[in-house]
């Protein structure tokens, strides 16, 4: 299964910190375990439902979320140097698993996704960071999966996480 994840995810690539690299694919192992998903599911799976017939899967919206938002991490970092403090380990992580909830909140039924039982009570915002809570990531982690999406307004408290609410809606209106 690792090397599943690090072909559908190279970005795994770029963490310094190898446990936070090694709780991250811990995560997306044990949520498509629990989901019932297998990699093709995953390739075949929207990154949203709010957009019919998207032609993006949730493996190119993370890692296209997770490239924008380790540029904009590059260039505020280039530009504002030691004005400014980004943890790239936990941007990545962030980016990485701030969608993996959609694999509680969404199931496939006579060959389509829909949203699941679980999903009607709990967007994956908080689906997914209380499931990724059981692995022992940091607070700052699971507060980027909680607050990415619009539950999160007003309530973004890390630069990281105001840059991946960013990078996911940079990569969601285009395709609206």
């Amino acid at each position: 299964m690792d090397e599943q994840l690090f072909l559908l995810f190279p970005e795994l690539n770029e963490f310094k910190d190898l446990d936070l690299k090694a709780k991250t694919m811990e995560v997306w192992k044990r949520a498509m375990v629990e989901g019932g998903w297998e990699v093709a599911d995953l390739l075949a799976m929207p990154f949203t439902l709010l957009i019919d017939q998207t032609p993006i899967n949730i493996i190119d919206h993370t890692r296209a979320v997770t490239r924008t938002a380790l540029e904009i991490a590059r260039a505020m970092k280039g530009v504002y140097g030691d004005r400014i403090n980004i943890n790239q380990d936990i941007l990545l992580a962030g980016a990485l698993l701030h969608d993996v909830g959609k694999l509680f909140e969404f199931e496939k039924s006579g060959g389509k996704f829909k949203k699941s039982r679980s999903g009607n009570l709990l967007r994956h915002p908080f689906s997914g960071a209380v499931f990724a809570a059981r692995f022992g990531l940091p607070e700052e982690v699971l507060h980027i999966i909680a607050c990415h999406s619009k539950e999160g307004d007003g309530r973004r408290a890390t630069v990281e996480a105001i840059i991946i609410n960013h990078a996911d809606f940079v990569n969601f209106e285009p395709f609206k």
